[in-house]
Order: C-alpha cells, then structure tokens, then sequence
C-alpha cells in the first residue's frame, strides 16, 4: 500500500519553513487527537499519520533524504509510526494540548511539580503626593495575604499527624495508561497530583496549611518616582499551600495631580501671570518651587508665550544623579478692570506705541494703521 507525500500530509509546501511546519502539525494533532476523536479510527490514522510525517520532516538529516529519495529514503532503521526522540521540543509543540484534553503531560511534557509550591504575587497600588515622589517617603501597606498556619506549621496535618504518601499513584502525583500509541498521564485524582494525601486536615487551615491574615509593611519610596514604576518587596507574597514558600510583593506607584505644576519626566511646568510692564521693560519675579519659593529673571522683550527655564529645580532623576528643570510658561496678566486714570494711561500708551498688523492687504500687510482699540471697536460695533 503506498503512503500518502508527507507535505500532501501536512498540508505544506516542499519549502515550508520550520515554524510553518511545526504550526501545520500542530493544528492536525490539535484536530485529529484521539481524545477529541473517541473511538473514530480515521481521526486516529489520521493522527497517526501527521506525527510520522512530522517526525520526518522536522528532522533535517531525513527531511533531506526524504526530498532525495521520497519514502525509500528513510524507511527502516525505525518502524514506520510516531518517533518521539525526532522532537526537538515536543512540549512546544503541543503547547497547552495536555491542558486542552485535561491530561497532564505527554511524553512526560509539561509535568506538574509535586509537594510544596511558592505562592503567589501580589500587587498594591499606592498613591502618593507630587511632594512625596519629589522627596522620597516611606508608606506603611496593609496587605491581606495567605501565610503559614500556626497549628500545623504550614502541613496542612493536624499535630501529632503527617502526610502520607498517596497509595493510588504511590507519591508520583501521575497516573500513566496507554491509549493508542500514546502514554498518556494524568493528575493523580486520588492526591490531586501532589503525591501525597492528608489522612487528618488541620481543623484551623483545612488542610490547606494557610490561612488569610493581614500584613502591616513599611516600604521605602526613593525620591523621584512616576507612575507606573514598582517597588518589589521579595518574598512578601502569599505563601505558597502545604508549606511552600511565598511570593513577592509588587507595590505599583500612583503619583497624584498637583494643583500648581504638571509633571513631565523628571521636568515640572507651570504657568506664571506676568504685567505687561515687566515683559516690556524686564524685571524679576517670585516663582514657586517645591521647596519654597525662588526668583526668576524676565529678560525685557519677553513675549506672553514665552518659556523661561529654573536649572536643576525639576525631580531627581530616580535612576541616576541630579535632577529635572523647572520650566515657567509665561502669561501676560491682564487687569479685569482699570480705573480712569489707568485707562488714560493705557489709551496714551496705546497711541505713542508702534501699531502692528491687524488685517493683512493683498500683499501680506497690514494697511490700517489706527490704533488698536480704535479697531477692536469697529469689530465688535
């Protein structure tokens, strides 16, 4: 009886690449595996077929001689059929199969670990002031958490008792059996796949070996911090069950607005009101900082969409030496209302002053050279 072309098998060009090739075959043994396909012998030919064209043609030495020769080339030295040993890395291949079909390994693939685990990790998001991230803190967490049963020191046994070892799978955690071509394991049932079993549970834990209590920390934020950034705190996760150890604490920063500056980086804005005086004429103005209050010079000129920077008066920089600028957006401060000599004042400024552009003409420029609030007022009638 002649075989079927092993690319015809697989569904692949004569060029497929090794990813394509592992991808086609998983998709067949995912679509024609005998646990989805009991008691259906096509499905199991037909699986049967796709792993021993796979284990021909991931191979390169007999990819080679197949191309070379086709079937003769690699026939004898092995029986025809599924050869486990031409997998490079079998559990890749069948990624999350044994999870799929609820088996637990293949081939002893992606075996479950037996006995004490390590717990889980946890996360806390902690807010924190501007103030705060700018000087460093130190904040005191509360964190529920799994730990340790003090009745039973973390056995899961009430005193005076012990884990015995499981009798059905005899501390392997597995039980094998063939199905097919296949050895198929499984989870023990009987101890859940922890080998062992508890004849007498601790009545304080369960059996469990933990028990849910509240953990008071004291963490350390550094100076300089932004959101997003975490603190780990090793080992101060839930304890894993039956004794494991415990995982890590991941404590994720939250920075809060701030009613005066935003915050770029390791850079603070904020935004000033400046009299139209001291932008014209130059001056000096008071500035806040997070450290109090500092002088900032205006250079005369200074245009009320101007930018003036503050050296070194930004946030440390939290990886490294030395800190952010601080950066002042500069706003003209325009009076609500003026009294009559104040108006006098501006309207006589307003005529001396060299009148700008308003409306430009056909060439670019501005052709009406009255004064400003004469043509504000021919706008607004």
């Amino acid at each position: 009886m002649s075989k079927r072309d092993y690319y015809e098998v697989l569904g692949v060009s004569r060029d497929v690449g090794e990813q394509e090739l592992k991808s086609a075959y998983r998709k067949l043994a995912l679509k024609y595996h005998p646990d989805r396909n009991p008691d259906d012998r096509t499905a199991e030919e037909r699986f049967k077929q796709a792993a021993e064209a796979y284990g021909v043609l991931a191979d390169p030495d007999k990819r080679a001689r197949y191309d070379k020769f086709g079937h003769a080339g690699v026939a004898g030295g092995s029986s025809p059929g599924f050869d486990p040993s031409t997998f490079r890395d079998f559990n890749d291949i069948f990624g999350n199969l044994g999870d799929m079909f609820g088996f637990g390994d293949v081939f002893g693939a992606g075996r479950q670990g037996r006995g004490p685990r390590r717990g889980a990790n946890l996360r806390y998001d902690l807010p924190i002031s501007l103030d705060d991230a700018a000087a460093g803190t130190e904040a005191t967490l509360q964190v529920p958490r799994e730990e340790p049963c003090d009745r039973c020191s973390g056995s899961g046994a009430s005193p005076g008792s012990s884990r015995e070892t499981c009798p059905q799978c005899h501390g392997r955690g597995q039980v094998r059996y063939q199905q097919g071509f296949l050895t198929v394991a499984r989870p023990c049932s009987a101890c859940r796949g922890a080998g062992t079993f508890i004849r007498k549970p601790c009545n304080a834990c369960r059996g469990d070996g933990r028990v849910s209590r509240e953990r008071k920390l004291k963490v350390k934020v550094p100076a300089g911090i932004d959101t997003g950034q975490q603190l780990r705190l090793q080992g101060e996760g839930e304890h894993g069950p039956h004794g494991g150890g415990p995982g890590d604490l991941y404590v994720v920063i939250h920075v809060q607005d701030h009613p005066v500056f935003r915050r770029e980086g390791s850079d603070l804005l904020c935004a000033i009101p400046v009299s139209y005086p001291t932008l014209v004429l130059g001056g000096t103005i008071t500035v806040p900082t997070l450290n109090g209050s500092e002088t900032l010079h205006v250079p005369k000129g200074t245009q009320g969409d101007a930018r003036l920077r503050l050296r070194g008066k930004g946030l440390r920089h939290v990886a490294g030496r030395g800190h952010g600028d601080l950066y002042i957006d500069v706003k003209v401060a325009v009076p609500t209302s003026v009294s009559q000599e104040q108006k006098a004042l501006i309207e006589d400024l307003d005529r001396i002053m060299p009148q700008r552009s308003f409306e430009p003409n056909e060439h670019g420029d501005d052709d009406d050279s009255r004064p400003f609030f004469s043509r504000v007022k021919d706008i607004f009638g």
